[in-house]
């Protein structure tokens, strides 16, 4: 008869994160026999969440912006990787001021907790941690991005970000600790699960099945990239729990070698391999270069024989992921960056080698058009003039327009889309953070609105499908790459004024007009039939 064995299936090493003490409030120690009970107050679960929603999203961890530095002082990154970087710098500065937060899209409010077994809260845990992320979403200028379904098919925005997605396990001890996670949509649909079998378990077949998967991630979620592969699990949720976590940087400390017992571990030297392979990948810091990924993490599991899950995911470039704990000492938040100013260089020479074209959207559009088709794919533009903003909803809705024989607005036809959404505008500044949004899921829209002259020139992040470069090809439109990150700097530097425009009721999800100077961007797919990322195949 075998013998019986558990171990911690994650058995990381000590937490060296730095903490700060938030209170020493709502929190006491009563006695449970000869052992001592951490009490803890609801209201400290509240406050607690509401502080780290409120520093993730303002905030990012100082490695983080180390390695986001690091792209500047390196002579092989590109004039766009550094384009980038230096832009993603200037967003964390401003975004630190805590009125415009880091990304538009300020997420879904996550938390995964351990609580001990020596630990009591005397109320519903999810109810009080949820308050505190209710708190920061409906005091801050966060956005609103939850809808939730009224019948199968149709939905209407909550109206406070809720729900939240809250899981708690039991452990033994008297600390609860946390991980809070503010996470995009345009980084979540970037988490992919991939049924294998034994016959990807050897050097060969899996760089490879890695690299390939790893190239096809593309740019919409925002790089430079945290990126997380796990092979194995107990299961597909184990598995994607675990990219999760991972690519939160929550399981950096996990050993480097795996036991008899199944404990997870890191592959260091496949982390190494991976990594340069992103970086050979040519897709670079969204435009071409060096850094599509700051790092890589490879964990292994253990699995069914007749299973082999392959997780991948990433954290993007707002890279919001904060812990937390309590103690019988009180409540305590990590420790961010708070002055991330210290890593702009002293000279911004970012510019200094690479001339950008310089366009007036208050003309014409057959005119916008006869300037940009005198330029190649990955030039950079200065827009300057208004764009119209427009996405999901929005875009069906002109569909059904369409489709009803209805002529479309004439601002679709005159000006420029931008694929985009605002969070809360601060009082006194003309816009909140308004970054742009993944360009593909309006791929199906563009022949149908091109073909009859709408939407010839479209704004957003990351990379399109074949249609839309055949759509442009044939009708002699534009897609136009803006950098996926840096909303903050967009809304202080690049936006000065912001209406709505039609379908108000839609709220974030509303048409708006936009007036930009010196707006930067990159011709991506020109009327020619060219396509920047398939160039790099």
């Amino acid at each position: 008869m075998p013998e019986f064995f558990y171990a911690d299936p994650f058995p990381l090493k000590e937490d060296t994160t730095e903490y700060k003490l938030l209170t020493k409030d709502f929190v006491s120690t009563v006695p449970f026999g000869d052992k001592e009970i951490l009490k803890v107050e609801p209201e400290g679960l509240t406050f607690l969440a509401e502080k780290a929603m409120e520093d993730v999203s303002f905030y990012l961890r100082t490695k983080h912006l180390e390695k986001v530095r690091k792209i500047l002082d390196d002579p092989e990154a590109t004039p766009n990787d550094r384009f980038v970087a230096m832009a993603l710098l200037k967003n964390a500065v401003i975004a630190a001021d805590k009125q415009l937060p880091s990304c538009q899209d300020t997420g879904t409010g996550i938390v995964m907790a351990k609580k001990g077994e020596y630990v009591i809260t005397g109320g519903d845990d999810a109810e009080a941690l949820s308050r505190g992320i209710y708190n920061t979403y409906v005091n801050r200028n966060l956005r609103y991005s939850q809808v939730v379904p009224l019948t199968m098919y149709d939905e209407v925005n909550s109206g406070s970000n809720l729900p939240a997605q809250i899981d708690i396990y039991s452990t033994p001890g008297d600390k609860y600790s946390f991980l809070f996670l503010a996470k995009g949509g345009g980084s979540a649909n970037k988490t992919y699960l991939f049924q294998e079998t034994k016959a990807l378990l050897n050097p060969a077949s899996l760089e490879k099945f890695i690299a390939d998967k790893v190239s096809n991630l593309g740019t919409a979620a925002c790089p430079p990239y945290h990126i997380a592969v796990v092979i194995g699990g107990t299961s597909a949720e184990a598995n994607l729990k675990t990219v999760k976590l991972a690519s939160a940087g929550y399981l950096d400390h996990l050993p480097t070698k795996g036991d008899k017992f199944g404990s997870a571990f890191r592959d260091i030297e496949l982390e190494e391999k991976m990594l340069l392979a992103a970086q050979k990948s040519g897709i670079g810091a969204q435009f071409g270069g060096k850094y599509l990924a700051h790092d890589f993490k490879v964990i292994r599991l253990p699995r069914h024989g007749a299973s082999c899950p392959v997780g991948l995911g990433v954290s993007c470039s707002a890279d919001r992921n904060i812990k937390g704990k309590i103690t019988k000492d009180g409540i305590y938040l990590e420790k961010l960056e708070y002055d991330p100013s210290k890593f702009l260089p002293t000279i911004d020479d970012v510019d200094a080698n690479t001339e950008s074209v310089h366009i007036n959207l208050n003309q014409p559009m057959p005119e916008i058009l006869k300037v940009l088709t005198k330029y190649p794919v990955k030039t950079r533009v200065m827009l300057s003039g208004r764009l119209v903003v427009a996405r999901d909803i929005a875009h069906a809705k002109l569909k059904e327009k369409l489709d009803k024989g209805e002529p479309l607005p004439e601002y679709f036809k005159n000006h420029p889309v931008y694929y985009a959404g605002p969070a809360k505008t601060p009082e006194g500044m003309p816009s909140g953070s308004f970054g742009p949004t993944t360009a593909g899921r309006m791929d199906s829209y563009v022949p149908l609105f091109q073909e009859k002259g709408y939407s010839m020139i479209s704004l957003a992040k990351g990379n399109r499908s074949k249609v839309v470069t055949d759509s442009c090809k044939k009708n002699g439109g534009f897609y136009l790459g803006s950098i996926g990150g840096p909303a903050a700097l967009l809304a202080k530097e690049n936006i000065k004024k912001v209406e709505v425009l039609d379908f108000p009721e839609l709220g974030m999800e509303a048409v708006w007009s936009i007036d930009v100077e010196n707006f930067p961007a990159f011709i991506v797919v020109d009327d020619k039939g060219n396509d920047f990322f398939q160039m790099l195949n």
